[in-house]
Formats: C-alpha cells, structure tokens, sequence
C-alpha cells in the first residue's frame, strides 16, 4: 500500500455463509487498499454481506431489476465523468475531512455460483467484487467501451497488487 489512512469500513454480515471466508478482514483489507490507492482523504464505506433474497429486493427496489445479483453499489456522490473514458472527479471531503462514499452490497449465492462456474477461488472472486463496487463509489463505470477498458485495467492492476489472478 502506497499510503494508511483511517478508513472507516462498516460491514455488516446478513448471512452466516459469509464467515467461512473470513469476510470482515477480506472486504475491509481489498477496501482499504483500494482508498489508499485512489483517495487522499480518510473514507467511509458501508457494505452488506447478504444472500439472494436480500440482494433480489434491493436490485427491485433501487434498479428495478427483480433478479439477484453480484453485487451492488450505492455512491454518496456521483463521480462519474462527463466525457466516456476520462478519469472520475476526485471526491470532496465532508467538514471533518472525511469522505462519505456510499454502500456496497454483495450476494453470496450469486457470488459463490459465479465462481464454481468460472472455474475461480471464491474469495478471489470476492475480492474482485468488492474491488468492482469500490470503483463504482469512486465513480468509475462499465457503461460504455471507453469506460470499461478503464475501470477493468484498474481492477486488473488492483486484483494483481492483491495477487488476485486477471478475472477477464
């Protein structure tokens, strides 16, 4: 890690499943990595570690997509740059110099059939989600060429420093 702040990571743990991996200590190691990596000011993140069910009603509620999956995020400010492909602006400190950066949350039966069927560790997997969702709070976006290349050359450069195989 280039730098330690004191990163603020809340995690709460829905589904018990989710203690096999060890999951406070990989979400909020890949978390703080990546803020240490991106950000120049202590960050907050909230994330839930949840099952289908719960994931199913927040993709309906928040997307209005009523299917389960991987994982979600809920950015504090949209960052995401104007021009396709450019860098997303940096997040402003709130007065006390902190950075609200939004909610993350991730589905374990998703997660764990999505593995089995990439033929990939679990926790390497999970590592990349939450990577994944950490970028989207920080606004980067797979919406269009431009910006796919960009965010999934980070997240490779990520997962790699983390010695995480290339997920693509």
């Amino acid at each position: 890690m280039s730098k330690h702040l004191q990163h603020d990571i809340d995690i709460l743990i829905e589904d018990n499943r989710w203690q096999a991996l060890d999951f406070d200590q990989l979400a909020a190691r890949t978390i703080i990595y990546v803020l240490d990596e991106l950000v120049r000011h202590p960050a907050e993140v909230s994330v839930l570690a949840c099952d289908d069910a719960r994931i199913t009603k927040l993709n309906t509620e928040f997307r209005t997509k009523p299917t389960a999956t991987n994982v979600l995020s809920w950015p504090e400010t949209d960052l995401n740059p104007e021009k396709e492909g450019a860098e997303p602006e940096s997040p402003a400190p709130d007065p006390d110099g902190t950075i609200s950066l939004g909610d993350i949350a991730i589905a374990y039966d998703t997660c764990a059939r999505e593995a089995v069927e990439q033929g990939k560790p679990m926790v390497d997997h999970v590592t990349h989600l939450i990577v994944h969702g950490t970028l989207h709070l920080l606004g980067y976006d797979h919406n269009c060429g431009r910006d796919a290349t960009r965010m999934e050359a980070l997240e490779v450069e990520i997962l790699g420093n983390l010695g995480v195989p290339d997920p693509y």
